[in-house]
């Protein structure tokens, strides 16, 4: 197959003929919905050696996060779309199908034990598009059952609502951290963190067995890969749950500024009344055992997103609210430039959910496309809002821009009260893959499970409450995680991973790209890391 010098040297090229059948294969039900939940279709997939290490939970915890089904969207769904991301990068990296996933003779990287394998001995072919053994439903009750079905328009969906989440509130205070300057950071971002997307759906590709980001760590690097990327997507969630806890607290004391509570001679003002509110009205949805209802609410995220920016810019264009412009704008500020580093990582804190999108879709060929739409969309989104946000607000703005909106203005409550419901649909989503994780130490066959189980939800509400209590600062505390553990995710953990696996297969310049991805990496997450941690200690103790 030929193809052009650039396309050649980003990407591996397979035989045109294993191409061909694999591309007939992966079109198989190309035109299913996404929202088919049958348990025939979903127990197709084959289970390897990757899946029998700890967290085995990991799959079906993060469809419910990631992979909301969805109703069909046509106008997304065009063969125009798919192929403007195919020529993005190259052709070759989207028409690709490798050659090891139709062979059924090439061994995993680590073979399981004989007990695994005659565990599994009677669980059908991943291959298989019928299944003659059914799940039993009382048994799984976390698991969202995505059988390979998604479209075009209903992945693009789950992108968006993986990918532009609560960081676009802080997109302005960014740009007041690093200046105007700082802008070009999230595009470098956005352009990077798509390039390691594909990465992922590379060495998904790259042997049989593998759906997971913890999947590909292990091929990678072992089980202690496997592990420790495991630990850093779970640290990333958990933290994702305490901003939420500071969100509710901020804009909640916001609209009613002069609630309080005595309580034993004791005040509690309206950001730690609303706290613990919060999540004693969180903690019922911890403990259910089924939370498809909120995987179905939550994908009106998108939504709730879209209507917040369109709120903010008519508060600033169309009422053109009296806000206070002495104060100015920055060019560069180069004291807490790191921190805005931060802050645009953690705007693109998505990857832990595409590989599991990549084998949602019916057709893997229009991945890249998918990504491309995804990642334009939602860098539009955080630009705009960062160029109203912080023009209209200028260096008064807050870390939430909710917080600066005149609240007496109709348009400025429905961003507010969209900003407060919307943790609602998520934080269980977000808190019960690390709680599944915990949950895995405990014998399931243990009599006292369900009670330990609850035990280990309550504990970890109680634990995100207690850190957005001590911590109440959202734009460090987002920083933080989008210096320490969102640059590892997006950015460096998926260009190391590739070059694993890949070794000595790849040319010089994937090599240079992917090193020069780890290096910008690892640099962002030191200084990001280091200036968050230091403003957070001074407003803590200073």
């Amino acid at each position: 197959m030929k193809n052009s010098g650039l396309e050649s040297g980003m990407f591996i090229d397979s035989d045109e003929d294993v191409e061909n059948d694999q591309h007939k294969y992966l079109n198989d039900g190309n035109d299913s919905d996404c929202s088919n939940y049958s348990n025939e279709n979903h127990s197709m997939r084959k289970p390897s050696n990757f899946n029998m290490a700890w967290p085995q939970s990991y799959r079906q915890s993060i469809d419910l996060y990631g992979s909301v089904p969805s109703p069909n969207i046509g106008f997304l769904g065009t063969t125009s779309l798919s192929r403007l991301g195919s020529s993005f990068i190259s052709s070759s990296l989207t028409k690709r199908q490798t050659l090891e996933i139709l062979q059924p003779e090439k061994k995993p990287l680590l073979q399981p034990t004989e007990e695994e394998q005659l565990r599994h001995t009677l669980l059908p072919s991943q291959l298989s598009r019928k299944s003659s053994i059914r799940k039993d439903p009382s048994k799984v009750s976390h698991e969202v059952h995505i059988p390979g079905q998604c479209t075009f328009g209903q992945a693009v969906l789950n992108g968006i609502n993986a990918l532009c989440g609560i960081g676009i509130l802080s997109t302005p205070y960014a740009v007041k951290e690093g200046g105007w300057v700082g802008l070009s950071i999230l595009l470098l971002y956005a352009l990077f963190s798509y390039y390691t997307g594909l990465l992922l759906r590379y060495c998904l590709d790259s042997s049989p067995g593998l759906e997971t980001y913890p999947d590909i760590g292990q091929a990678a690097f072992g089980t202690i890969g496997r592990v420790i990327i495991s630990i850093i997507l779970y640290m990333e969630l958990y933290a994702c749950c305490i901003e939420y806890i500071i969100v509710e607290s901020d804009n909640l004391s916001t609209l009613f500024p002069n609630a309080h509570i005595t309580l034993g001679g004791i005040e509690v003002n309206a950001h730690i009344l609303f706290a613990i509110l919060t999540a004693l009205a969180l903690l019922p949805t911890v403990w259910l055992r089924d939370l498809r209802i909120l995987s179905y609410i939550s994908a009106c995220g998108v939504i709730a997103t879209v209507l917040v920016v369109v709120c903010l810019i008519w508060v600033c264009l169309v009422d053109k609210a009296a806000i206070d412009h002495s104060q100015g704008t920055t060019t560069l500020n180069l004291a807490t430039f790191p921190v805005a580093m931060g802050l645009y990582g953690y705007c693109y804190a998505g990857h832990a959910v595409f590989p599991n999108l990549y084998t949602a879709m019916a057709n893997r060929n229009q991945f890249p496309g998918v990504l491309l739409v995804c990642f334009a969309i939602c860098t539009s989104l955080y630009c705009a809002v960062a160029v109203v946000g912080y023009s209209a607000f200028g260096e008064g703005i807050h870390s939430q821009f909710t917080l600066n909106m005149p609240q007496h203005l109709v348009a400025a409550k429905i961003a507010v009260w969209t900003t407060v419901v919307n943790p609602f649909t998520k934080y269980a989503l977000s808190l019960s893959p690390v709680a599944m994780c915990l949950e895995e130490l405990i014998p399931p066959n243990h009599p006292s499970f369900n009670i330990y189980s609850k035990l280990i939800r309550t504990a970890l509400v109680l634990s995100t409450l207690a850190v957005g209590l001590s911590v109440p600062f959202f734009g460090l505390v987002m920083s933080l995680t989008g210096s320490l553990l969102t640059m590892f995710v997006s950015l460096i953990l998926p260009a190391a991973c590739f070059l694993s696996i890949r070794s000595g297969r790849i040319s010089s310049f994937q090599v240079a790209l992917c090193v020069t991805i780890i290096i910008v990496g690892v640099v962002s997450s030191c200084f990001g890391s280091y200036s968050s941690l230091a403003e957070i200690i001074e407003k803590l103790f200073g």
